[in-house]
């Protein structure tokens, strides 16, 4: 009998050093940072430009940084993220938030916290909050960003979801098993490689009640296209963040002057290292297409093989041509020429000829915005969409 009793309880350490395994297969470690009042939530957002959202504001939070798990070139690499639960008993769905390009270190939602914590009160209104670093930022800031690879961003957004999932286990809260996605510009991009990433995988608990990407540039070769019917473009650091982010996650052995002419061949990998701003990297580059791109690259893009790797990679990674099952509502400030409003039209237009529920994908012009003043807008109507889904 005492043999019984011994084997009995020793099964018993096993079984529970599994579930303990178990429960955290995405989260690598966490770290809890503070609480903030209710009230206090309320007096924050009050003196802001988001007052319309106090009618939504119920309950305390606390917010954490994450470290988890994802895949980058085959290999485990450890990401991070900011984490905001409200405090109360009742399930909660999740509300995925992914910011816009950067290509700054200390933009990373983890380390600019007087930014992010005051995204973070958003988790007041009732959703478990999840805004990634994405790659490149945060814990894996020695690598380089991949820029609008669907791929790695879906992936690394939706493994934050499973370690935030894992989390809420552990900490006590109590996840309804909803997710809600969003996001703009680089964030509109990521919502949707996020949302492609979860309808094919069919994961476990990850329910999308509804995605709201916004201002990405989702058929990537279309935004190519923009780019090169241009005289000038006025943000050329985002052009040269695509190549140089193929150039490394795909590590190819083609060197960038096939692509650019000099001086800004050789210069874009010296700027693409977390310690240069957008805006810094597009004084040492040029505006003028003519002038930034080889004349052959320029010509011969769609007709040149030398070219076929780069073109091919970005309809690969482009996500307009597949079939949501789950409710989107895309957005796009009409007077956005920064990411071509016509893209997003484009990417809707290529949808509603695949799908044969066409209320599936919803499309919310933002009229008269461009790609800065749309997002106020954005944020105030998708808390009203998503809390009517609720």
């Amino acid at each position: 009998m005492k043999k019984l009793s011994i084997i009995f309880i020793f099964s018993l350490f096993i079984f529970s050093c599994q579930t303990d395994e178990i429960s955290k297969v995405k989260l690598n470690d966490f770290s809890k940072l503070f609480t903030v009042s209710k009230d206090n939530v309320q007096e924050i957002v009050k003196t802001s430009e988001f007052t319309n959202l106090m009618e939504y504001l119920q309950y305390d939070i606390t917010v954490y940084t994450i470290t988890y798990n994802t895949i980058y070139q085959g290999k485990n690499v450890i990401a991070s993220g900011l984490v905001a639960f409200p405090e109360t008993e009742k399930g909660m769905p999740m509300l995925n938030f992914n910011h816009g390009t950067t290509s700054l270190h200390a933009d990373a939602p983890t380390v600019d916290l007087l930014q992010y914590s005051f995204f973070s009160n958003a988790a007041s209104a009732g959703y478990i909050l999840v805004i990634p670093d994405y790659l490149g930022f945060g814990s894996s800031e020695d690598i380089l960003h991949p820029y609008y690879r669907s791929d790695i961003t879906g992936q690394t957004v939706v493994d934050m979801l499973i370690a935030t999932k894992e989390l809420a286990k552990i900490e006590g809260y109590n996840y309804n098993g909803d997710v809600f996605l969003s996001g703009y510009s680089e964030g509109g991009f990521a919502t949707m490689a996020a949302h492609h990433n979860i309808e094919k995988n069919n994961y476990s608990n990850l329910n999308i009640v509804a995605s709201a990407p916004a201002a990405g540039g989702y058929d990537i070769t279309g935004m190519l296209n923009y780019f090169l019917s241009l005289e000038t473009y006025h943000v050329p650091y985002y052009i040269a963040y695509v190549a140089i982010g193929y150039k490394t996650s795909y590590n190819w052995d083609i060197s960038l002057n096939t692509i650019f002419n000099e001086p800004y061949a050789s210069n874009i990998p010296e700027y693409y290292n977390g310690k240069f701003s957008g805006s810094q990297i597009n004084e040492v580059l040029n505006d003028t297409i003519s002038i930034l791109f080889k004349e052959k690259f320029i010509n011969e893009t769609f007709s040149n093989n030398e070219f076929s790797i780069f073109v091919d990679a970005l309809e690969e990674n482009s996500l307009d041509a597949w079939n949501p099952r789950n409710k989107m509502i895309m957005y796009h400030g009409s007077s956005d020429i920064t990411v071509p409003y016509q893209n997003s039209v484009d990417t809707y237009n290529s949808f509603l000829s695949r799908l044969s529920d066409k209320s599936i994908v919803e499309f919310i012009t933002l009229d008269g915005k461009d790609h800065s003043s749309g997002s106020l807008p954005y944020i105030l109507d998708i808390f009203d969409k998503f809390n009517s889904l609720k």
